[in-house]
């Protein structure tokens, strides 16, 4: 046997309640049997629920799901109208600079001219590489190439 002793700050009598291992057990069988119960059918709610939710996906209507679909190829037809309309841009912006379109990658008119502007700067010419030839003439075919080069290798030297 056990005995639990309660004391109180107010009075100075002193309260004894007994209690026996087995009323223990007894209280604790009564609280966990009072907490199964309340959520005894947990698992048969959660079963209905998913069934329920199954038979909504199947009962939708036929107005739903075509709705549904109509909404996709609506946001596709959207995407495909946009690429069209940068890729007519472009090819506008490369037919009106010369610039290959393909070279061309900005999504607006103006930086696509930006674009083909600073292409077109960096593909200027610098401008021919000055070659020193002398300048002389070219003479006639009828003299020897041994005498040509005789001739070149005294000026170089």
């Amino acid at each position: 046997m056990e005995t639990v002793n309660q004391d109180t700050a107010t009075s100075e009598t002193t309260t004894e309640a007994k209690f026996t291992q087995a009323d223990l057990d007894q209280i604790v069988k009564d609280r966990l049997a009072r907490e199964r119960e309340k959520y005894g059918d947990y698992d048969a709610l959660k079963e209905k629920a998913a069934k329920l939710d199954q038979i909504e996906e199947e009962s939708k209507s036929e107005l739903q799901k075509a709705t549904e679909r109509a909404t996709a190829l609506q946001a596709e037809l959207d995407d495909l109208k946009n690429a069209n309309k940068v890729r007519a841009m472009r090819e506008k912006v490369a037919q009106d600079t010369g610039i290959p379109v393909n070279l061309l990658t900005a999504d607006s008119e103006d930086a696509c001219k930006e674009q083909a502007k600073q292409i077109l700067e960096f593909s200027k010419p610098a401008g021919y590489p000055s070659v020193r030839d002398g300048g002389e003439a070219r003479t006639s075919a009828k003299r020897d190439p041994r005498d040509s080069f005789a001739d070149w290798f005294n000026k170089v030297q």
